[in-house]
């Protein structure tokens, strides 16, 4: 197999771009680096392309190595046949590899291999060619031998129907045929284990749903059923009809061994085919949703941590509580510690006068611009009283509920530790959901992405299979984004191209003991940090007060020397070039003798006179124009309120301003102020047929939405964003 026509053809790519890209990948060049500058090369492929082209490529080879070993295997065998060669090699996934295998992989003493020691296989090979017209028990007499535990025509028909059962059995043609049908015309059944007990699993007491229909969060839904021991689970098919294909290639006449024939294909459907291939249709739909749960998580995830900040503002965190009450923290605009307290406005305690006075004091004396809510337990009843107290003081202060998922976890880790040692872990939090408003991506970077908690059934997915897609998620955030050297913390360093947790710590330790980096250049005298790593993360770190403004920007220093042929191409002066951004760069471009109509015409002969790539030529001038610019300005801001609303006040056609949480293959949860997330089904979506929610919207948009009803009693409400 040619990997690379064959990742061209699937992805839609010139061959030759496949095979730079396979080449730069090989290289050990990291996905944010090929995407942003080898353009060139990829043909402009994104990250997420580049992500899902490297795990295909990592299938394939994994595919073509497992073909290797197979033939290995089975030639050691001395039973490699040319034309099981040919099938071998033709074989396009892992499971057609694995069903020609079958028959020669080593196995543990089944009924079969028990029958064969007792030396019945040459009985049943008789049996399956079918030329003779002697009976059954006149073929097994021969066969009968008590020294093996034979002791009678029965014992030595039984063994061979046993061994018939499996050859049948591991015939790769007769299981990818049963498999199709079992796609195609299977039927998922559900069922309660307990039908009087009370579970959340209830809408699958009885339920059923063609294989080729359901969807994946019903299979992960139902797969969680099972293992907890609530639901039952079967597929039921056409058994008579997958038993009649069986007979018509294995029987191939009515002579006496027909009957036994027959007695061994219906034992072997029913006692290994039947329940190895729903194992494995089963297996393959969970593999399937737990991808796309997979994807879904990763891009909730991405939108979170792409969620604006909010910056220049002191905020006034509050993690919220009942017990333990409500604790407090101030933050300077730089998300410094200022100052913190605890209040108990929520029951058991109600000191709800008490808390207002001291949040009020705190506001004043720090000058705190915006207040920050944990949305977990008792946020609803904190929020109350919030909203209580802004209507009494004589400035207009708004506040905003934060995703409060793993601040917990962040508060009793290590990394809490040291940056707060003399902190209680309780006020850590807090602090964590303040700083998430003002740099949700360096806040959250310090957290498992697992407790972001923005997925579905994530608990339940192949748990290195989404660390992993996780990480390259954070990956690409941080790095379309740009991190600050001089102010990053290891834990955000060390998602930068390239950069290891270790060489985080010594950037860290560097800046320490040398102030600040003063140039890109400076990174080179860290410790471990070569040139290798120079290369892959170099673009993608910044420092804003740079002699050179270009170390503020996504220019790579491999392009410093051609960009300042192109600013001395355009007659740029040295006074023009500041850190605030070229005016007037498409203008020059345009004045520029030569090349053909219009703009894009001059960048080609821009381009060709600076011998680099368009691609690269317009990240250049786009950078130009807007140095240091943040990607996560153009993203929905968050929702800032500054009165509260509960469940009693909704009511049908009620039409509410909210901020999705959560996308999942149904739909979206949507905050709408109240303490209850409302669910925005996929069918009222839109009043156009979407297929994935994603079309739609992301977590962190802001949406109108239209109550459609109030479950108060289950606590579920309905939202439509049809017109």
């Amino acid at each position: 197999m040619d990997i690379t026509l064959k990742l061209a053809k699937e992805f839609d790519k010139r061959p030759g771009r496949v095979a730079e890209t396979i080449k730069l990948i090989d290289a050990g060049n990291t996905i944010p680096f090929i995407a942003r500058y080898r353009k060139e090369a990829t043909g402009g492929m994104s990250d997420e392309v580049l992500r899902d082209l490297f795990d295909r490529l990592t299938y394939l080879r994994n595919l073509e190595s497992r073909k290797q070993e197979i033939i290995r295997l089975v030639g050691e065998q001395g039973k490699l046949t040319g034309d099981l060669k040919k099938e071998i090699e033709r074989a396009e996934v892992l499971q057609r590899l694995e069903d020609l295998y079958r028959p020669f992989r080593p196995k543990r003493r089944t009924r079969a291999a028990k029958a064969e020691e007792k030396g019945l296989k040459p009985l049943a090979e008789v049996i399956l060619k079918q030329e003779t017209d002697a009976v059954p028990e006149e073929l097994a007499w021969p066969y009968v031998n008590p020294e093996f535990k034979v002791d009678n025509v029965q014992d030595a028909l039984s063994g061979a129907c046993d061994i018939i059962a499996e050859i049948v059995s591991d015939n790769a043609v007769y299981r990818e045929k049963i498999r199709g049908i079992f796609f195609d015309e299977g039927l998922v059944i559900s069922k309660a284990a307990n039908s009087e007990e009370e579970t959340v699993y209830e809408m699958y007491y009885d339920f059923s749903q063609p294989v080729r229909k359901i969807a994946n969060h019903r299979v992960l839904a139902i797969d969680r059923g099972v293992r907890e021991k609530k639901l039952k689970m079967s597929i039921d098919v056409p058994d008579e009809r997958i038993l009649s294909y069986l007979k018509e290639k294995v029987i191939l006449n009515e002579k006496a061994t027909a009957h036994i024939l027959g007695e061994s294909i219906e034992d072997s459907y029913s006692r290994l085919i039947a329940p190895s291939i729903k194992r494995e249709v089963w297996s393959a739909l969970t593999e399937r949703a737990q991808t796309d749960a997979i994807k879904v998580f990763s891009k909730n995830t991405q939108a979170l941590l792409m969620t604006p900040p909010v910056k220049e503002v002191r905020v006034l965190a509050i993690d919220p509580g009942y017990r333990t009450g409500c604790k407090l923290a101030v933050l300077d605009e730089t998300g410094k510690l200022l100052d913190y307290d605890t209040i108990y406005p929520t029951k058991p305690h109600s000191k709800v006068g008490e808390s207002k006075n001291t949040m009020k004091s705190l506001i004043e004396k720090h000058n705190v611009d915006l207040i920050s809510i944990g949305n977990g337990t008792a946020s609803r009843e904190t929020e109350a009283v919030v909203s209580d107290m802004l209507k009494e003081m004589d400035r207009k202060i708004y506040y905003t509920f934060v995703s409060e998922a793993g601040a917990s976890v962040y508060s009793a880790s290590k990394l809490a530790s040291e940056e707060y040692p003399d902190i209680d872990v309780s006020i850590r939090g807090a602090i964590s959901i303040g700083r998430r408003l003002q740099d949700p991506l360096a806040e959250l970077v310090k957290i498992d992405p697992m407790s972001i908690g923005v997925g579905q059934y994530q608990h339940d997915l192949n748990q290195t299979k989404l660390k992993e897609a996780l990480k390259g998620v954070i990956e690409d955030c941080v790095n379309r984004v740009g991190v600050n050297i001089n102010t990053a913390t290891p834990s955000l360093l060390r998602y930068v191209a390239g950069i290891t947790p270790a060489v985080a710590r010594n950037i860290v330790k560097y800046r320490d003991e040398n102030s600040r980096f003063m140039d890109r250049n400076q990174l080179k005298k860290v410790s471990r940090l070569g040139d290798k790593i120079f290369e892959q993360c170099a673009g993608f770190l910044r420092i804003p007060d740079a002699d050179n403004f270009l170390d503020n920007t996504a220019v790579h220093p491999e392009s410093y020397e051609v960009t300042q042929r192109l600013l001395d191409s355009l007659n740029y002066t040295e006074g023009e070039i500041t850190g605030g951004g070229l005016k007037g760069i498409d203008e020059r471009i345009e004045e520029s003798t030569g090349g053909g109509k219009g703009l894009n015409g001059k960048l080609e002969m821009l381009a060709g006179d600076l011998s680099i790539g368009m691609p690269t030529l317009k990240d250049i001038i786009a950078e130009l124009k807007r140095p240091g610019r943040d990607p996560r300005e153009e993203m929905p801001k968050p929702l800032f309120r500054s009165d509260v609303i509960s469940m009693e006040d909704l009511k049908p056609d009620m039409v509410l301003t909210g901020t999705v949480r959560n996308v999942v293959d149904f739909g979206a949860f949507v905050d709408i102020g109240v303490k209850q997330d409302g669910l925005v089904h996929i069918s009222q979506m839109s009043d156009k047929f979407i297929k994935n929610p994603m079309d739609v919207v992301s977590v962190g948009d802001e949406v109108k939405v239209r109550i459609l009803d109030v479950d108060k009693e289950r606590k579920r409400i309905s939202l439509s964003m049809k017109k």
